[in-house]
């Protein structure tokens, strides 16, 4: 069986569970998923940053359809993934440079999101 014949909507939150700027991490299955709400739209994404793995849930800045990590500033687009900026450290840039070269660049991973029976639900 292929992969994409595995693929079904999952329940992941009721929708009272999520307000409007929020955002939350949660597990469904055995994927672990940042789940957040912004400008009344549903957002699903992989739960750990792309760069050194931090939990996007604890601090992450979303805007302009951007996800920020807050550990070393890498930022993608939370409609798919797009990576926008790699790990600039602002604080001390040589430190950020030098991090970011400690790994490769790559995509944050997204998911579809819908609300069926008053709960959001995500796409694998």
């Amino acid at each position: 069986m292929s992969e994409t014949s595995k693929a079904k909507w999952r329940d992941a939150l009721p929708v009272k569970k999520l307000e409007n700027g929020k955002k939350k991490m949660i597990n469904i299955g055995k994927k672990m998923i940042l789940l957040g709400m912004q400008d009344n739209h549903y957002f699903a994404t992989e739960a750990l940053c792309r760069h050194m793995r931090w939990p996007l849930a604890w601090g992450a800045k979303v805007e302009d359809d951007c996800i920020r990590c807050p550990l070393h500033q890498t930022t993608h687009k939370i409609s798919d993934g797009e990576l926008v900026e790699w790990s600039p450290f602002p604080l001390f840039p040589p430190y950020g440079k030098l991090v970011g070269k400690m790994s490769k660049q790559k995509e944050l991973a997204i998911y579809e999101t819908r609300v069926n029976n008053s709960q959001i639900q995500v796409y694998f």
